[in-house]
């Protein structure tokens, strides 16, 4: 059975909310587990994501982006000059 990219987003949302396991939500819902698991996975790949500015708290010296990858964890200072900050997630790029 083919889904559409709108139908797998649905689907991955739905799973999301329901805080169950990919596998056994799948089963639960007639979907392929395989098929469900590697959709959640190609999720995973799509990289970094935009964060408005104003979602962001205000700048303190003692605040920081906390950026984790299974037992990486980043800890990027928010006061950071906006080209400071390209050089590093440029760097990071490559990493994740």
């Amino acid at each position: 059975m083919n889904f559409s990219t709108e139908e797998k987003a649905m689907w991955l949302e739905d799973w999301r909310r329901s805080g169950k396991k990919a596998w056994s939500y799948a089963k639960e819902n007639g979907l392929i587990p395989q098929t469900f698991v590697s959709w959640t996975k190609r999720e995973h790949k799509a990289g970094f994501v935009e964060v408005p500015i104003p979602v962001l708290p205000p700048t303190n010296a003692n605040q920081e982006i906390l950026i984790e990858k299974a037992d990486i964890k980043i800890h990027i200072p928010v006061n950071l000059e906006r080209s400071e900050l390209l050089v590093v997630m440029e760097m990071l790029g490559g990493m994740l």
